[in-house]
């Protein structure tokens, strides 16, 4: 079969055994791969109601038909669980090498059963699973945990967890380390507090495995024929990396600031891209096989981080560890981002919860008797301190880490009214107020807070209108198809969407049937991505999800933006409601947000009504 190894390897951590599944055509045409084989994963494996810390939640971690091809920029993994954090499917991508080298040891994903005994990490060749005791490697960083399991698996690539993850903090990552250039981070949703929970520290893989390609001349002709578009399309992101956005977003007056309490951040000169990459830039780095490097790495240059060098904050970070929380010091944001790195935690999430805590301090909902610190905006050493705190579950720190739905319903009084999340994950930087489609987008997105599955891209294309909700259901629906085909497929989103396209189109197509001798179409590609995305709602819908939880944070529903270029902006209830209405029946779900048995039955799903979801 080309384009694919055939084969997934079940580890149990329990029994310390692996046992191979293999597949053929059917099911990679009708999952592709990535994010399409975690959620199938997934619905077989984990029962209603599983505890997402409980040996009897799994992880699945697969990479796409494109993964070591000469597709361009598709060394990403995707990792799915039960999230620990929301409760419900989610799904992370990474890239770096580790993807590549993972389906060259043979395999096109592993799942991972059941709770080693004590801390380990595993080892992955292609004989199989290796079990390796990792007590030596407890409470250490992430770098330095890739280090030593590298040097000790022969120069395997390293996938690992921190101190976060081994504490479980809801919000953890996994992280790995590549020293010859861009690191890859599984930032959201937890995953590594689930690797925590079953006691795995690491996972190196190494191998020899080809991939074949059905046209592999075709491919590469095809490939240096859209190069071009991939370069042009991707220049900015070359040169600045994701901070371009800073300045753009902030002046049009979208840029959350101080929990949202407004959405343009005074001073925001010294953490753009435009500054940073004039003042700190010390070297580009870059995935695997792709030809944008869009990763940096910074070097600060007097005062207090004076010769701190640390990968570049990402336009998020610098968001939800700035602006979120009032500070613009460039030294501090890169510090922040490397604490949050290598003891493995979301920044988006661990920078949000904080704005939560921030704001109820500002109100008298916390005191430092609770907290240990005077929370003031714009203090970007207590942030610091709190970020430690947080991984290590210390004072304050261990309420923070259980992420901001569980800190804001502990609190109570009007800390609900407060949160930025939907379904209990943390909101990202693109605004729910003044994107219209992000409103509705991320009301009824799989993963909830997530800008990965409705895209805010063509939002900011100066032909497309972000601020009325007519057509923005259909756009929301046709955006998480997108991304469900390209997570499946496993290609890094920057190059996709600016070099092949921001929507499903017949590029896609042709790429995938080069790789794989298929006769696949741009409609075939649209009917998998609903697919995968029907069977998300549907996993979600057997742990209790329904319309009356595809909302949006309070403030985004009654507090319209208070200044700036969008003020007014919000995204009344009555509104939502409408733009649900509509994305209901345009998805052929029920008026419950329930996916229709017909539905279901026309995407190939129709067994699930059968196997415990509504239809």
């Amino acid at each position: 079969m080309f384009g694919y190894q055939g084969r997934i390897l079940h580890i149990d951590l329990s029994s310390r055994t692996s046992r191979v599944e293999e597949f053929g055509e059917e099911f990679a045409r009708k999952f592709l791969g990535g994010n399409g084989f975690a959620v199938k994963t997934l619905w077989d494996a984990v029962k209603p109601e599983t505890d997402p810390l409980s040996p009897e939640n799994v992880i699945c971690i697969a990479v796409g038909p494109f993964t070591d091809t000469a597709v361009p920029s598709a060394s990403r993994a995707c990792i799915g669980t039960k999230s620990p954090l929301t409760g419900l499917f989610f799904d992370s991508t990474f890239g770096g090498s580790w993807p590549i080298s993972l389906k060259r040891t043979g395999y096109d994903a592993l799942v991972l059963h059941g709770k080693a005994d004590s801390l380990t990490y595993l080892s992955i060749t292609e004989e199989g699973a290796g079990f390796r005791d990792a007590s030596n490697l407890a409470g250490k960083w992430i770098s330095e945990t890739c280090d030593t399991v590298s040097e000790s698996e022969n120069g395997a690539d390293v996938l690992a967890i921190g101190p976060a993850g081994e504490n479980m903090v809801r919000f953890a990552a996994a992280a790995h380390t590549w020293r010859k250039s861009r690191d890859g981070i599984a930032g959201r949703g937890g995953m590594a507090a689930v690797l925590g929970s079953k006691n795995v520290k690491a996972i190196a893989v190494k191998g020899k495995a080809k991939t074949a390609v059905a046209d592999a001349k075709g491919l590469r002709t095809y490939v240096n024929d859209t190069a071009a578009d991939v370069r042009n399309g991707t220049a900015a992101l070359n040169k600045y990396g994701t901070p371009i956005l800073v300045n753009m977003i902030n002046k049009m007056g979208a840029l959350g600031t101080m929990n949202l309490q407004k959405e343009v951040f005074d001073n925001c000169e010294p953490i753009s891209g435009e500054s940073m990459l004039e003042n700190f830039l010390d070297k580009d780095t870059t995935c695997l096989k792709c030809p944008v490097a869009c990763g940096k790495d910074y070097k600060m240059k007097g005062g207090k981080w004076d010769g701190l060098k640390w990968k570049m904050p990402e336009y998020e970070s610098i968001f939800s560890l700035g602006t979120m929380l009032g500070i613009n010091d460039p030294g501090a944001l890169l510090r922040g981002n490397q604490l949050c790195d290598e003891l493995g935690m979301d920044t988006i999430s661990a920078g949000v919860t904080l704005s939560l805590a921030y704001e109820c301090f500002e109100r008298g909902l916390l005191t430092e008797s609770d907290t240990g610190h005077e929370l003031a905006w714009g203090d970007p050493d207590t942030m610091l301190e709190l970020i430690e705190d947080m991984a290590h579950r210390r004072g304050f720190g261990a309420r923070l880490a259980e992420g901001g739905q569980r800190l804001a319903e502990e609190i109570g009084g009007d800390a609900p009214n407060l949160l930025y999340a939907v379904k209990g994950l943390e909101l990202p930087a693109h605004s729910a107020r003044a994107l219209k489609g992000m409103s509705i987008g991320y009301a009824t997105g799989t993963r909830g807070g997530s800008h990965h599955d409705t895209r805010p891209t063509l939002q900011y294309a100066s032909e497309h209108d972000n601020t009325i909700a007519d057509g923005k259901a259909e756009f929301a629906i046709k955006t998480q198809n997108y991304t469900a085909m390209g997570d499946s497929l496993t290609q890094c989103r920057f190059t996709s969407e600016r070099g092949y396209g921001a929507m499903v189109n017949d590029k896609f197509a042709k790429l995938l049937n080069l790789v794989t001798g298929w006769d696949t179409t741009a409609e075939e590609l649209e009917e998998t991505g609903e697919r995968i995305c029907n069977l998300e709602r549907a996993f979600q819908v057997r742990e209790g999800v329904d319309r009356s939880r595809d909302m949006l944070p309070h403030r985004v529903m009654h507090e319209p933006i208070p200044d700036g270029p969008h003020k007014g902006m919000h995204c009344p209830p009555e509104e939502l409601e409408r733009m649900k209405d509509e994305y209901y029946e345009l998805r052929g779900w029920d008026e419950r947000g329930i996916p229709t048995e017909k539905t279901l039955t026309r995407l190939g799903l129709n067994n699930l009504a059968s196997e415990g979801a509504p239809g």
